[in-house]
């Protein structure tokens, strides 16, 4: 598991730092006020994405090796295309932006869905050497475009750029990832009582497991909206370089914790976690907090040099939100393993319990401490709704958060693994 683990992080690894680059070239060459604006624009794609998997998202992961690919793939898609248009439609109405923004916004969240949709059905299928290198090259193709874009100058160092950069970007490996597809033996007859059965499923699984993603989704990216309404867009730009940044580090923890679902989803049955998967959990844990650690000791120059002088207030945001990062990590693992076992009720109250704070201390801190503000109310609601988890993780498993706290033993037993790769 372990050795899974590693070649799935050095790829999101990888693709973390194509994801910087775009955050630098951004930041540099837009200002902030121009990263605020793309920041907000990915904030409505990604809200959008949200609500297409109430029929998809994870439980495509469960039900894969269950069912007919295909029986998926066509509800799947149906109803991500309703989803993006409805969503658009909805930011029209609320925030009433430039036409051609909502052009952007409904194309490329379409785009988005389904290179989601194909990618997941191969995860789900244990094509995680497929999934990662679709992954990558995605990164890699949007960062390159924006590179060249921006390299061009004149008429393309604009925000502008980004939307092309992204067709490009999720267009291609959209149409590459209908290949692994296509390979597979699942017969392509669509069997209509098959179909509709499948799709009654997938829709039961999906409210389940998709609604804490709608939660998390909010105590992660509510502060944006609220920093867009108490401050501005430049507020904003700030704000995303900071999150940005310390996110990035959550790629260790998510790599465990999505081999750790996968495991789980194909092996069902008991309560107790393995010891194996608790060490990988041991791990992930102790990198997250070493990561932290050696992100906030930047000092702010060295942030004002990379990005430019407007971004020297994003270190305070990164180390008001660094307990959180940390206590995330352990959210993430204990998470995974509740969807693993179909256990959304205790995944979603303890996003409601998140989100409840993440609004509180937005109306209460923002108006007053703006960008620091946010980066508190985060850290606070990440800290309560672990705090559940953990709760209930010890009355199932009878395991309590020492289980997660990494010794000497474990670092040992990861690095003789290693060598024998």
């Amino acid at each position: 598991m372990l050795r899974r683990v590693v070649q799935n992080f050095t790829t999101r690894l990888a693709a973390a730092l194509l994801s910087f680059g775009v955050v630098w070239l951004t930041a540099r060459y837009l200002g902030a006020a121009g990263r605020g604006a793309i920041s907000l624009f990915v904030t409505d794609c990604a809200a959008i994405l949200l609500f297409i998997g109430l029929l998809g998202g994870s439980s495509l992961i469960y039900l894969a090796p269950r069912r007919n690919l295909w029986h998926l793939l066509l509800p799947a898609y149906a109803w991500a295309t309703l989803v993006c248009a409805a969503g658009t439609g909805l930011v029209a109405l609320l925030r009433q932006p430039e036409p051609s923004y909502l052009l952007h916004l409904g194309a490329l969240s379409l785009l988005q869905a389904f290179f989601s949709i194909n990618t997941t059905l191969l995860l789900g299928r244990r094509r995680e050497s497929t999934y990662n290198l679709l992954t990558l090259t995605q990164a890699a193709l949007l960062a390159g475009a924006l590179l060249l874009a921006f390299w061009l100058g004149g008429r393309w160092v604009s925000v502008e750029a980004y939307y092309y950069a992204a067709y490009l970007a999720f267009g291609l490996p959209l149409l590459l990832s209908l290949v692994p597809l296509l390979r597979l033996p699942d017969p392509r007859r669509r069997h209509g009582r098959r179909l509709r059965a499948t799709t009654r499923e997938l829709a039961r699984h999906s409210r389940g497991a998709h609604f804490s993603n709608v939660l998390a989704f909010a105590n992660y990216r509510l502060g944006y909206y609220f920093v867009a309404y108490f401050a501005d867009a430049r507020a904003v730009g700030v704000l995303s370089v900071g999150v940005a940044l310390m996110e990035a580090i959550w790629l260790i923890p998510r790599s465990a914790a999505l081999v750790q679902y996968v495991d789980l989803v194909n092996t069902p049955g008991g309560n107790l976690l393995p010891e194996s998967a608790l060490r990988v959990g041991r791990l992930a844990v102790l990198g997250t907090a070493a990561a932290v650690l050696v992100l906030i000791a930047v000092p702010p120059a060295m942030l004002t040099a990379i990005f430019g002088r407007e971004f020297g207030p994003a270190q305070t945001v990164m180390r008001l939100l660094a307990p959180g990062v940390i206590i995330m990590a352990i959210q993430m693992l204990i998470s995974s393993y509740f969807s693993g076992r179909t256990q959304y009720r205790i995944n979603n109250t303890a996003a409601l319990v998140g989100l409840a704070l993440t609004l509180a201390g937005g109306l209460l801190m923002i108006p007053r401490l703006g960008i620091e503000g946010a980066a508190l109310a985060s850290t606070l609601s990440y800290t309560a709704s672990t705090a559940y988890l953990l709760w209930h993780f010890h009355r199932v498993t009878g395991q309590g958060p020492s289980s997660f706290l990494p010794g000497p033993a474990d670092a040992a037993h990861a690095w003789q693994l290693l060598r024998r790769r």
